[in-house]
């Protein structure tokens, strides 16, 4: 008998050792290396999902770029059009796709339903963490039926590939990629080595079969997923699926894209009877009020190719401690004490003595720079106690001078704006000479300097 290799590997990022150390010169995490058995791969196991000996890979052989012929990419559309739009267009063939979020966020249910949704295609559901009594109650809450769904609770890659090739599905879902096991590792399930191969077992079976496939992942405690960093450069696309348990909205945001932007993202509501696709974002994101409070403003933000209207709340109070609070939610703290010092030093207003906390309703956290010029009219809004009408919005990136830059595709925002009722919107002067703005129905204010905003509204 051969003896037993053994291999340390840190569960933080993967990385391989001979030996036990006790700080990962990958990524310097202290106490994380395990030691797990490793064992040859068997060429023999390579290709378990084959029916017939012609589907055996062709030898490699060097092709020059002009000889290869360029094929145009299958894409299936799905009734989610908020799936379609972080997917990049729909499900590419032969893709791999990498979905990893909090537990309990609704990853399960968002894809048991698109599953659903599916009805032309032949979909296999593979769950190693629920029984197939718990699928069934979760499929009979969302009330769609569905008569090409399978399901298949199992573990072992080899029992799955199986029966992958008895059924040949047209679609496969992993419910999750930790809890799977490779025969040809011996080290439990979720390490580091099993999910390294299960992974490239499926990768292989989505390519040469041109099946995709769903992998769900678990996330670790600082919200990165689990398993070796290799995980995600396997895969063609990863998503992440955010949300706060608080808030009955989730998001899903494309982290990697092999086919498409990795700048768009998904807005879901949960519902009862699963997840409501929420083509209007703004109607989450901006309160329905009548009377004018002070320390509000709207923001045209843009996410990916997607024009949002999001609410800026600040308050401004007296400081009753030596020094004052500053306190940031949704937004980046280092940016608000710099829009801080601005209006300190080219505005002569006194926040040095004033605790400030600054809020993005909703919950969501925004990067988008053209969010500054409403979060400094929140702050002088909450400063001088003045409300800003709810009519207007606003969209510009504030310099470190005082002067209003220009953003990028400011007319989606104005259209953006102007669709939702809004009657002015405030921007930078600085934008493009050729831009018309008279075809809008909307007001628009262009403004320089952060002078000119507190002469205007206060």
């Amino acid at each position: 008998m051969s003896k037993i290799k053994t291999a340390f590997f840190c569960q933080n990022c993967g990385y391989e050792s001979a030996k036990w150390t006790g700080k990962c010169p990958a990524c310097n995490q202290w106490n994380t290396f395990v030691e797990e058995k490793v064992q040859k791969e068997l060429p023999l196991h390579r290709q378990e999902w084959k029916s017939t000996k012609a589907d055996q890979p062709r030898a490699p052989k060097v092709v020059h770029l002009d000889a290869v012929e360029g094929i145009e990419e299958k894409r299936w559309l799905t009734p989610d059009g908020e799936l379609n739009r972080v997917l990049g267009g729909g499900i590419v063939a032969g893709s791999l796709v990498l979905v990893g979020g909090e537990p309990g966020i609704g990853k399960s249910t968002l894809f048991l339903q698109n599953a659903l949704m599916l009805k032309d295609i032949k979909t296999l559901y593979i769950s190693g963490e629920e029984s197939e009594q718990q699928i069934k109650m979760r499929a009979d809450r969302l009330k769609i039926r569905n008569d090409q769904f399978y399901l298949l609770t199992e573990t072992s890659t080899q029992a799955i590939f199986q029966e992958i090739k008895k059924l040949e599905p047209q679609l496969v879902i992993v419910d999750s990629i930790q809890t799977l096991q490779s025969p040809l590792i011996e080290s439990a399930p979720g390490s580091v080595s099993q999910i390294r191969e299960t992974a490239a077992e499926m990768q292989r079976f989505a390519k040469e079969s041109n099946t995709p496939v769903f992998l769900i992942g678990h996330i670790t405690k600082d919200g990165s997923i689990a398993g070796p960093k290799v995980l995600e450069h396997m895969v063609d696309t990863v998503l992440q699926f955010e949300g706060d348990q608080h808030y009955a909205y989730r998001i899903l945001r494309t982290i990697k894209n092999r086919f498409g932007s990795t700048a768009e993202l998904g807005i879901y509501e949960m519902t009862g009877q699963g997840l409501r696709q929420v083509s209007n974002p703004s109607e989450i994101l901006i309160s329905q009020r009548d009377d004018m409070l002070s320390g509000v403003a709207i923001a045209a933000t843009i996410e990916g190719m997607r024009p949002m209207l999001v609410e800026v709340q600040a308050l401004v109070t007296q400081s009753v401690y030596g020094t004052p609070q500053r306190t940031a939610t949704g937004f980046d703290l280092r940016r608000l004490q710099l829009l801080l010092a601005v209006l300190e030093k080219r505005g002569g207003f006194h926040f040095g003595v004033k605790d400030v906390f600054l809020n993005i309703a909703g919950g969501i956290k925004v990067e988008d720079p053209s969010i500054d010029l409403a979060v400094l009219c929140a702050l002088l809004s909450s400063y001088e106690d003045i409300g800003i009408s709810h009519k207007n919005c606003f969209a510009g990136e504030v310099g470190l001078s005082g002067e209003i830059r220009a953003v990028n595709r400011i007319e989606q925002r104005i259209a953006e704006a102007e669709k939702l009722g809004f009657e002015k919107i405030f921007i930078s002067k600085y934008h493009k000479k050729g831009l018309d703005f008279s075809k809008f129905n909307i007001e628009v204010v262009p403004l320089g300097r952060v002078e000119e905003v507190y002469r205007l509204l206060f």
